[in-house]
Parts: structure tokens; C-alpha cells; sequence
């Protein structure tokens, strides 16, 4: 059976696995993500890389940033902002020999439910990744959307405060469905010293405690908005939440109280549209290295 080295480039740790064709994984780990310059960077790879030599018939890859998935080059590169304009195929193609993939980490989640998760066999439904910002995937009729400059699935821009001026980043969904701004805020109210404690955070989310769950559900209503506007574009049967948030059950249950209270309030919408079904992403810390991979699949089969 064919084998593959999926990775997953991240502002901290590159995440790498052996996967054979079927999506099983048959090694994984990761690295620290060496963000000095992309020199180091690229040794950083070619580190990885080198220790599956002859291992493998195809690397398949996911960053962040707008990735021109044709030519395979990274832009903008999110975090690692020397990754702008880096084309992996002139990097890596001719070194090993074999085929080249570059996704989207956004859109490597949607393809990761798509080939083996909670988007398998659904027509039109979209993934959402909840961290520092908003990532996502969209599908339409069973295709993932790259869009005329592979831009679709960025909701981190997507408007849903222009009142506050659109200079000002709260403005955004990037900042206003942050779950890293989200526990910071509940912490801040909590008087917790650690800002990023996620587990204190949902300590108190879970407890009931009145000053974490005003700024959760004030949250999770930003979050059923963002999942409205989307609706009114391309009517989706299914949403998939990712991100590490996602392992929160209050968190799915939430999304979907406050989208029932937005519909039920506004007669006019509530009639017309169907709630989709919201639910948490299968594969957790796991899911850009299929994505990643199935991306590379599709691309060799032509699809």
C-alpha cells in the first residue's frame, strides 16, 4: 500500500505523520517550528523529511496563509511571514523526486472531514476552525471552494461589527470568534494571572460561573452569526467546528442555542431557513495531516 508524509506547518510546531492511502496513520510527531528566517525553516523540513527518505511516494503539506494550490506557493504565511511567496514544488519537488501538495490549513480541515469525517457524502456543508482566528473550508457540491484566488473559506475577514469602523480589528470575525480572545476574557474576569489557561477558563464555563458564561455565550452568539451569514450565501446542510475549543460539548450545544434564539426572534428568517446541523469535528489535532494528504490524493487522481 502506497505511503505518504503529510505535514502540517504551524507558528509553532511543524506536526508531521507517515499515512498510507487509506488514511491510516503509521508514525507521527512533531517539531518545534524553527520561525528564525526561511533558511532555517527549510533545513527545519528538510530535517523531517530526510528521516523518511525512501519511505514515502508523495509529500503532501498544509500552512496557513493564501495558498495557490496549482503553483504551489505559499502567501502571506500567517505567523511565519517569511513563508510569503515560498514555491514548495521549486523547494522540494526536484530534491525527492516525488509529487508535491500544498493546502490551505483551513481548507486541509474541511478535506479531512470531507475524505473520513463528519463532511463524508455531504454535498454542500462548511468546516470551521476556531483558534487565534477563524479558518475554514467551504464544499459545494462535494468540492471544496478555492475561489478565483484561492481566497474562499477566509472568515477570519468576514464583517459582522462595520459600526466600530472597519480599521478596528473587533470588527472581524478573526477577533470576534476567537476562542484564544474568548478564554483570555474569561480569564481576565476570573482574575486568573495565566490569560491563555483554557482549562481554568472552562472550569468555569462548565460550573456556571456568571461572569465566564456572559462572555461565552456573548461567544458562541458571534460564532451562530458568522454560521447565519454563510447560510445566506451558499445554504449548508452541515457545519463542523474544529479547533481544540471543540472538545468543549457546552461549546456545539451553546452554538446551536443561540442560533435557535437568533431564528426564533426574527419571524421572517426563523420561517425560511432550517437550522443546519452543528456538530464537533472528528479528527481533532489530527485532522490538517489528512487534509493535507487528501488534498495530494485528489490532486494525483485528477479529481
Amino acid at each position: 500500500m502506497k505511503k505518504y508524509l503529510s505535514i502540517d506547518i504551524g507558528g509553532t510546531n511543524l506536526k508531521y505523520a507517515l499515512i498510507d492511502e487509506k488514511g491510516h496513520i503509521l508514525e507521527k510527531d512533531r517539531v518545534k517550528t524553527d520561525a528564525k528566517n526561511l533558511t532555517a525553516f527549510m533545513e527545519n523540513m528538510y530535517e523531517v523529511i530526510d528521516s523518511y527518505q525512501d519511505q514515502f511516494e508523495g509529500i503532501a503539506i498544509c500552512a496557513p496563509g493564501k495558498i495557490d494550490t496549482e503553483n504551489k506557493i505559499i502567501y502571506f504565511g500567517g505567523a511565519l511571514k517569511f513563508l510569503d511567496g515560498l514555491n514548495l514544488q521549486d523547494a522540494l519537488e526536484d530534491k525527492y523526486n516525488v509529487p508535491i501538495s500544498v493546502e490551505n490549513d483551513g481548507k486541509a480541515a474541511a478535506l479531512s472531514e470531507q475524505w473520513l469525517g463528519e463532511l463524508r457524502g455531504v454535498d454542500t456543508g462548511v468546516a470551521i476552525t476556531l483558534g487565534t482566528g477563524v479558518g475554514g473550508g467551504v464544499v459545494v457540491n462535494n468540492h471544496l471552494l478555492h475561489g478565483w484566488t484561492f481566497q474562499a473559506g477566509e472568515l477570519s475577514w468576514m464583517i459582522t461589527n462595520s459600526g466600530i469602523g472597519t480599521k478596528n480589528k473587533a470588527a472581524y470575525t478573526g477577533d470576534n470568534c476567537s476562542a484564544v480572545n474568548m478564554v483570555k476574557k474569561v480569564n481576565l474576569a476570573l482574575g486568573n494571572k495565566d490569560l491563555d489557561d483554557g482549562l481554568t477558563a472552562f472550569e468555569a464555563i462548565n460550573n456556571g460561573d456568571l461572569r465566564a458564561l456572559a462572555i461565552f455565550k456573548r461567544y458562541c452568539r458571534n460564532v451562530a452569526i458568522m454560521i447565519i451569514n454563510i447560510q445566506t450565501v451558499i445554504n449548508a446542510s452541515k457545519f463542523v467546528i474544529g479547533g481544540g475549543i471543540s472538545n468543549q460539548p457546552i461549546l456545539i450545544e451553546e452554538i446551536n442555542n443561540q442560533l435557535a434564539k437568533i431564528l426564533e426572534i426574527n419571524p421572517m428568517i426563523g420561517k425560511q431557513m432550517i437550522p443546519p446541523k452543528i456538530i464537533a469535528a472528528k479528527h481533532g489535532n489530527d485532522s490538517n495531516l489528512y487534509g493535507a494528504l487528501y488534498s495530494l490524493l485528489l490532486e494525483l487522481n485528477k479529481q
